[in-house]
């Protein structure tokens, strides 16, 4: 068991404090409900001053938008049960829609204001006239609790965002080195390399939602533009070291073929180089003299013109241009994170490429849609069972229903959540009935009150900034410090305690039947759909259909391929999902360059690619009608090496001349080689031990 850091207690301690600030304003100002101000601390409050700023913003405006709603519509509409439950649950649905839509902190705005709406309107359509004054008394006891935990974080011991994405980028870092280090020894498969790529993978989406909270810690802008391009460094590398794996897995395996002397030095040095500590002195303003001199030993080994009509040569080439951009991206990423540790340095990028710059990111609308629209179904038939049953108290069971839904309705699989949240519920009813009925009777002053809270508060809030028990402690903070409802005068009774909560677990086992009921199918659904997605997304690549902006189109792919990894786990098959979706992207990638090359080749080169990219486009095609990964056809690995064959020989045609135009239509064909040999590779995984020199195939 690892017990509680320092850090951890300073944590607990402030959110106390803060706590018990906002209790005594609110019971001195006589609010309403002082127990919300309260509560409000332990929802907003994070271990870091970036995330709790920027969750008390958004969670004022979410309030202030749910409030607006309340005030808006319950008059109108209060007559009209039924189609009240109607409009409800259309407010929940599209807003829930437009928070999950968004993978930023900005997203809370949407989610709040989501469940707010319940909140505030389902108490008060016995009485809507007083539905204004709720929603004001709400607001401001947020606000309140908004503003002494933003007080309290920012002034005592004020603990920064920025070292927290230093330690996860260190870590991916960490990860990326082992990973680097198995893929240039040929191995591509196993267990640990799996969970590593899971790992990467799990690191990058993280890091979306922390730099979103990076701008309310202080943070210099260039450093945040310096932070967000690092975490775009760090999204090539995977499919990048994965591009690299084929060729050089290839060359593992041909035995016939002699290596060139000292290629095997050089991956033992770029291992090295990998996993070597930072410079002790910032790069910002110089390249890295060990990659330089990496590149110029690339450079001083690739193969002749000549040399490429063979499939080794073509094989060394393609896997030394890959090692090139490899090496330029981990430069990238190295030089960004001593920027960012050190803020200082200028960057200036060395890997470049035109696919560069894309910012779109990619949403399962059909998900989105389903899970919103299951939220929404959730509020209606929890609506018609409380109008139809009379139960006085059926409001708060629909009310954390509805929240319930909200909270969960990203995950692939809701219901454990949805279970563990009815868990914590339960365990926070039976705390506050302790304290109402057998504590607070004694207490007689605002000190004793404190005294007698700060025990199992604290206990509980050194656990809130662990991730496998935040969900749990803070529910039970909240819900504790709600179910107490502590007023300027004690006034409880048992009766109403029992009713009201028992209506609020029940509104939580009713979410949990529901979620398991409407959404059973878990990570796999999920996946298949990405799957399908991305299969569709390569066909496209490779048709004569525009693409609107190829850069977001790539961007998209990127993100999605980010997100699907996760979903599958860590395995030692060669065949696993995760390294065949790697060759999704690359043929895709692979493709998009090649249609953006035929328009500058000339010759018999761009018929054979086109060829090349009509079957897999029809490939893909047939995948995603399907649902199902088919087996390659055997003529796309014709059409392949009929289309190397053009385009070494036309290169080497142009090659002989010193004519400047000549040289450039040389580079783009020897691009065209490397984006083909990705394709054939790709697609043709197993064939990699006995392949045939494609110009030899030509030939014959």
């Amino acid at each position: 068991m690892i017990y509680p850091s320092l850090r951890d207690w300073l944590f607990s301690v402030k959110t106390f404090a803060a706590a018990m600030i906002a209790l005594y304003i609110g019971l001195a100002l006589q609010l309403p409900r002082p127990y919300w101000a309260m509560a409000t601390v332990y929802i907003v409050s994070n271990p870091f001053v970036g995330a709790t700023r920027s969750k008390a913003i958004y969670r004022a405006l979410g309030t202030a938008l749910g409030a607006s709603a309340a005030v808006l519509l319950v008059p109108p509409f209060v007559e009209s049960p039924y189609l009240f439950s109607v409009v409800l649950a259309l407010w929940v649905g599209t807003l829930l829609f437009l928070a999950i839509s968004d993978r930023t902190a900005r997203s809370y705005v949407f989610l709040l204001a989501s469940y707010t709406l319940p909140i505030i309107a389902l108490p008060a359509v016995t009485n809507p006239a007083g539905v204004f004054d709720l929603a004001v008394s709400r607001t401001e006891e947020i606000t309140l609790g908004i503003v002494c935990a933003s007080i309290v974080g920012s002034v005592v011991f004020p603990s920064r965002l920025a070292p927290t994405i230093i330690e996860r980028t260190d870590a991916w870092f960490r990860d990326a080195a082992f990973y680097s280090t198995e893929t240039l020894s040929g191995r591509i498969a196993g267990a640990a390399i799996s969970g590593a790529r899971q790992r990467l993978a799990a690191t990058i989406n993280g890091l979306e939602l922390l730099l979103s909270q990076l701008a309310y810690d202080h943070t210099r802008p260039d450093l945040l533009t310096r932070a967000h391009e690092l975490r775009g460094r760090m999204q090539l590398l995977l499919p990048l070291m994965s591009a690299l794996a084929d060729p050089l897995i290839a060359l593992y395996n041909a035995g016939s073929y002699k290596w060139p002397e000292g290629l095997e030095a050089l991956l033992a040095d770029i291992v090295k180089w990998f996993n070597a500590p930072l410079p002790a002195a910032s790069a910002g303003h110089h390249a890295d003299p060990a990659a330089n001199a990496l590149r110029e030993r690339i450079a001083a080994m690739q193969p002749p013109p000549e040399a490429l009509t063979t499939w080794d040569g073509a094989l060394l080439s393609s896997a030394l241009w890959r090692m090139k951009q490899v090496i330029d991206v981990w430069e990238d990423c190295r030089s960004l994170r001593i920027i960012i540790t050190r803020e200082e340095g200028l960057w200036r990028p060395r890997f470049r490429h035109w696919r560069l710059g894309g910012t779109e990111r990619f949403f399962d609308r059909g998900m989105m849609l389903f899970s919103t629209g299951s939220t929404a179904a959730a509020v209606i038939l929890a609506c018609s069972l409380w109008i139809a049953s009379g139960w006085a108290d059926g409001a708060s069971a629909v009310t954390l229903a509805a929240v319930a839904c909200c909270f969960f309705a990203a995950l692939d699989e809701p219901a454990p959540m949805v279970f563990r949240f009815f868990v914590a519920t339960a365990i926070s009813v039976l705390a506050a009935g302790v304290y109402l009925f057998a504590v607070l009777p004694h207490v007689h002053d605002f000190p004793m009150l404190v005294i007698l809270f700060a025990a199992p508060f604290i206990l509980v809030g050194t656990l809130i900034p662990r991730p496998q028990f935040n969900m749990v402690t803070v529910l039970v903070a909240v819900n504790t410090a709600t179910f107490i409802s502590i007023q300027d005068a004690y006034d409880a009774n048992f009766l109403t305690f029992l009713n009201s909560n028992l209506a609020g677990l029940a509104g939580l086992l009713y979410a949990y039947l529901w979620t398991r009921v409407t959404r059973p199918f878990g990570a796999e659904l999920a996946a298949a759909r990405l799957l399908r997605s991305s299969w569709s997304d390569v066909a496209l690549t490779a048709s004569t259909r525009p693409i609107e902006d190829p850069r977001n189109h790539a961007a998209r792919m990127l993100d999605r391929l980010m997100q699907l990894i996760p979903r599958l786990a860590a395995t030692d098959d060669h065949r696993h999902p995760s390294i065949e979706s790697f060759r999704d992207l690359r043929i895709a990638f692979n493709s998009l360059d090649l249609r953006r090359l035929t328009r500058k080749l000339g010759g018999e080169a761009p018929a054979a690619i086109e060829q090349v990219l009509d079957g897999v486009r029809g490939y893909y095609e047939s995948c995603a009608n399907r649902h199902a990964r088919e087996p390659v056809p055997a003529s796309l690995m014709s059409s392949i090496d009929s289309a190397v064959a053009r385009v070494t020989a036309q290169g080497l045609t142009d090659a002989g001349t010193h004519d400047a135009t000549a040289q450039t239509s040389a580079r783009h064909l020897r691009d065209a080689l490397h984006a083909l040999i990705g394709l054939r590779l790709s697609l043709f995984p197993a064939t990699l031990q006995a392949a045939t020199p494609p110009a030899q195939e030509a030939s014959a």
